[in-house]
């Protein structure tokens, strides 16, 4: 059975969503006023992979993933580049969209924006006054924290702390009235953009498009919101605080928070400055190569970035890849009943092929530790290498092998496009290695030597196996 953990009560439990079956699942997705970077990346990939296991384990999903397109640093953005705000996150949503893409990262059921849930950012906001949750102060409407008993029980952080420590901001936040009350809407400012409310033109606060993009697409209560570490206080605490008081019901079953990812130990951020874009990255890596590495390590945990580990990333898929394309290789040579070492060949990878799948599934039923999963195919990877080199094994276990690795590597939406596909050898390529076959034959071995270089000399090498020879890019 799936289990995950809570970051809400701080263990590992159960996965049991509200209806049999079904999974209602939150997302929080980016502020889109620039290029995403490989820590932006972590929840995107980790919550999609979530996803893909759900629907793998029978589950049908509802995923939602916004898009947060009006905020301060939206409008400095626009600003700075002499754009509106609606233009500036067009651009962004599709940068966002063609990454994500090549992450091979599936599109959410609904992807809102911010500034097209207004009208329910409104509804939930009178709610809240109406029910004396909020309140109307010169420059905005605020969430009255003191009004909730059991606010902070996201963050478990001490309440008295917390107002300590934010007395300071107090007095930048403008006309609130405790420390710890934060913005549901913020009243108009020059050369800011602005929609009409029945407390006069102004825009939404942060914290409140999410609570009304998850009702108006989820409903009232949700079975799985995820995000980042750095969600949890204020953001997520913030949400919960409004949801619940607004629709007097639970608002969150399982929530889930991915660690960061540190360069030099610190976390990758933009306004830290140290961080690499995922456009960037991919002018050096493959994209799969990007969501491999993420996958490497338990989402809950920390990934110290480094070039050595992405390099490490690039040769483990590599390894894979390449082993894919033997299993086809050897697959369509072999014969289709085991014979001689064959036999035992194949019973011993028809139990890898058991025993992998075995401990694909018990390593995702464990709180997603993908990184468990991925020892479970390079388990099966060395299996099936070994299998593929004996002569007389059969065809059905190799593409049994072939498939299992498919599959998984699927749940974990590692494209593996080129491997089923093999590389396209050029017909010119081909003639020549079947010339070299023939001049093999006849004991012409200076011919079969030259034959070879040519091909070499076209980019492909020549790996003569039990099969045949199997002809690989350099």
């Amino acid at each position: 059975m799936l289990r995950l953990y809570n970051t809400q009560k701080r263990n590992k439990e159960d996965f049991i969503p509200l209806l049999d079956k079904i999974v209602k699942m939150y997302v929080c997705g980016p502020t889109v006023y620039n290029y995403f970077h490989l820590g932006n990346a972590r929840p995107f990939i980790t919550y999609d992979t979530l996803r893909r296991y759900l629907e793998y384990s029978g589950y049908t999903v509802t995923y939602v993933q916004n898009f947060t397109d009006i905020d301060d640093k939206m409008i400095k953005k626009a600003q700075a580049e002499g754009v509106t705000i609606s233009e500036l996150a067009d651009k962004y949503i599709d940068a966002y969209f063609y990454d994500a893409d090549r992450l091979n990262i599936r599109r959410a059921d609904v992807h809102p924006r911010a500034t097209e849930t207004i009208p329910m950012i409104i509804e939930l906001i009178g709610t809240l006054i109406a029910k004396n949750f909020a309140y109307e102060a010169a420059d905005g409407i605020y969430f009255d924290v003191s009004r909730l008993p059991d606010y902070g029980k996201l963050s478990r952080h001490n309440l008295e702390d917390l107002e300590s420590g934010s007395r300071e901001l107090a007095a930048e936040d403008g006309d609130k009235r405790n420390p710890l009350d934060f913005a549901l809407w913020k009243k108009k400012k020059p050369d800011e953009p602005f929609w009409p409310s029945p407390w006069g033109d102004g825009r939404p606060g942060w914290h409140i498009e999410c609570s009304a993009m998850v009702k108006q697409h989820l409903g009232d209560t949700i079975d799985i919101h995820g995000g980042g570490q750095d969600l949890v206080f204020p953001h997520h605490e913030n949400e919960i605080a409004q949801s619940e008081a607004a629709n007097g019901k639970p608002f969150v079953r399982y929530w889930l928070h991915n660690g960061f990812i540190n360069v030099d130990r610190e976390k990758m951020s933009k306004s830290a400055g140290n961080f690499f874009t995922v456009r960037d990255l991919a002018q050096h890596y493959e994209y799969t190569v990007l969501r491999f590495f993420m996958l490497s390590s338990h989402y809950r945990m920390p990934i110290n970035f480094s070039a050595e580990l992405l390099e490490a990333a690039g040769q483990g898929w590599q390894r894979i890849c390449t082993c894919l394309e033997a299993l086809h290789f050897v697959a369509s040579h072999a014969p289709e009943q085991a014979a001689g070492e064959g036999v035992k060949a194949t019973e011993t990878l028809n139990e890898a092929v058991r025993q992998s799948q075995d401990d694909f599934k018990a390593a995702m039923d464990d709180d997603l530790n993908t990184a468990d999963a991925i020892a479970a195919i390079f388990n099966l990877v060395r299996a099936a290498n070994t299998a593929a080199a004996v002569e007389g094994i059969d065809a059905p276990v190799l593409r049994q092998a072939a498939s299992r690795l498919h599959a998984m590597l699927d749940v974990l939406g590692l494209s593996t496009k080129a491997a089923d596909q093999g590389k396209q050898v050029p017909a010119e390529v081909m003639s020549l290695v079947d010339e070299r076959a023939e001049a093999k034959k006849t004991r012409d071995f200076a011919r079969a030597d030259a034959l070879r270089e040519k091909v070499r000399q076209l980019g492909y090498a020549i790996e003569d196996t039990p099969q045949g020879p199997k002809v690989n890019a350099l």
